[in-house]
């Protein structure tokens, strides 16, 4: 039985699987099949104790039962959860195939969550696959519920219950963070099985390569043959046979390719702007919220002409580093960033602070007038009063978290930190880990623009260095995926030049 952790998915090979799960206290099981965009198409895709049965989703009490062959054509995902009357301890997740055991996922809530989506089961290439998620809800059934489309009825004369944001748990040291969770969760399966269609091409490439070595060397290996026909029909042999293998590779590689640009294509069609290209319907209609933003297009030049957007959570679980020696050089790269953080989270206000001290983002500034919480800071010495600002608010919401009096965060806080580390005393690179690390108490999101690498011999520079996700913008510079660890360009995405477009992407 395989032991999964957070992300980590799995193929089924069986037609009939079997999830429990055990926990400390009384908990009930149930199932939602959803279509692409991760809900339900009514009120029949929830399987609970209320419905005990969708087309091929069974509630059994202590377990749910699919039947993977007669799941709806139109259900693209099962999501298996635990929802409780109380704050829920360690769940185990499991998963049975015909009877037989095939994985655990162990969850570890730390946020008050009263449900969980423990795992989720979904098509992938005319197959079926397992996913452990471990999607924590604070607001309890309810909010899992209408977050993924099943109409849940408000009883009268009843005020709507606070809820806490759900605060996911940290994921294995070992382990690779979690970037997974409806839109997002699309984009980074899509990315997934581009890296192992690229690392099968990489592999059969090199097969092939060391088998027409090997062969090579044998056909002239004997100094008494190595120029007759003979010889000469080894070598045309082993060309051949090599010619063979590459050609099948590569048709095997553009195949897949053809069929992920057909995905990339539908998804970017209905993602939220957040998550969505620039020429996208979703950037001319209302924002809807995302749980992540686009970053830019990963490819390859040796491994064909598909580019894979690169997406990441929102509010950003990492702080991004724009890697450049020049900010106004960088400048669209930054107002990209900015209009998909502002698109992201439409319901809620936005605020940005903008340390700017070599006035290389200065065309940022008027389009973002409206959302900036104060005037843009061109003066190293007004950098630690607001810094110090935000580090005293995410202190005070983490002592809240800790005494169980936090409360979600009413606003989106932007803190795009210009010029680093020129102009940054000792004090504020301080302020900026602990914002690193609280700051998803306040919700902000931490954007570093500046030179530098992770070799910094100051300690708290080089740990915040270490800890950030670094965006080259010097192409050629490699990302290594994290399935197969082959490289990507990354080309990111710059915002339009045109001023109308700027502001009208800065300010949806």
């Amino acid at each position: 039985m395989i032991q999964l952790e957070a992300g980590q998915n799995i193929g089924l090979t069986a037609d009939i699987v079997r999830f429990t799960a055990r926990t400390a206290g009384a908990v009930e099981l149930g199932a939602l099949a959803v279509g692409e965009d991760l809900r339900v198409r009514d009120e029949l895709g929830h399987v609970s104790a209320a419905r005990p049965a969708a087309p091929g989703v069974r509630y059994a009490g202590d377990a749910v039962e699919l039947t993977l062959t007669q799941v709806g054509a139109d259900t693209h995902a099962v999501l298996l959860y635990v929802v409780a009357g109380q704050v829920l301890g360690a769940v185990t997740a499991a998963l049975a195939e015909n009877g037989s055991p095939a994985a655990e996922f162990a969850i570890t809530p730390s946020a008050g969550e009263s449900a969980l989506i423990c795992l989720e089961v979904y098509r992938r290439g005319g197959g079926w696959k397992l996913r452990a998620l471990g999607q924590g809800y604070a607001g309890g059934s309810a909010q899992l519920l209408s977050t993924h489309g099943v109409p849940v009825p408000v009883p009268a004369q009843a005020s709507a219950p606070t809820q806490t944001a759900p605060r996911p748990a940290a994921p294995p040291a070992s382990g690779i963070p979690l970037e997974i969770d409806h839109g997002l969760q699309r984009m980074w399966m899509i990315f997934e099985d581009a890296a192992r269609s690229a690392a099968a091409l990489v592999s059969a490439r090199d097969y092939a390569t060391k088998r027409l070595d090997q062969e090579m060397s044998e056909a002239v290996s004997n100094p008494a043959t190595r120029n007759t026909p003979a010889a000469d029909a080894a070598r045309a042999a082993a060309q051949r046979r090599y010619d063979e293998l590459v050609a099948l590779a590569d048709a095997d590689h553009r195949r897949d390719s053809d069929q992920l640009g057909l995905e990339i294509a539908e998804a970017d069609a209905v993602m939220p702007a957040a998550l969505a290209s620039w020429l996208a319907p979703a950037w001319t209609t209302r924002a809807q919220r995302a749980d992540g933003i686009r970053l830019g297009e990963l490819y390859a030049l040796d491994r064909g002409a598909l580019r894979v957007p690169y997406c990441v959570p929102v509010p950003l679980n990492r702080p991004l580093w724009v890697d450049t020696e020049s900010s106004a050089a960088a400048s669209r790269v930054v107002g990209a960033l900015l209009a998909r953080l502002v698109a992201a989270l439409p319901d809620k206000p936005t605020k940005v602070d903008l340390i700017d001290l070599s006035g290389g983002l200065r065309g940022l500034a008027a389009p973002l007038a409206p959302l900036l919480a104060g005037p843009v800071i061109s003066d190293h010495s007004d950098i630690s009063a607001r810094l110090g600002e935000l580090a005293h608010a995410a202190e005070l919401a983490e002592i809240a978290y800790h005494s169980g009096q936090a409360v979600p965060p009413a606003e989106h806080r932007i803190l795009v930190a210009a010029d680093f580390p020129h102009g940054y005393q000792a004090s504020d690179v301080v302020h900026l880990g602990q914002l690193m690390v609280r700051g998803d108490l306040i919700g902000l999101s931490l954007v570093v623009v500046g030179s530098g690498g992770t070799e910094f011999a100051d300690g708290a520079l080089a740990l915040l260095a270490q800890s950030c996700r670094h965006l080259p913008t010097i192409p050629g510079t490699p990302l290594f995926d994290p399935w197969t660890g082959n490289p990507w360009e990354l080309d990111l995405d710059m915002l339009p030049a045109e001023p109308e477009l700027q502001a009208r992407y800065l300010r949806m």
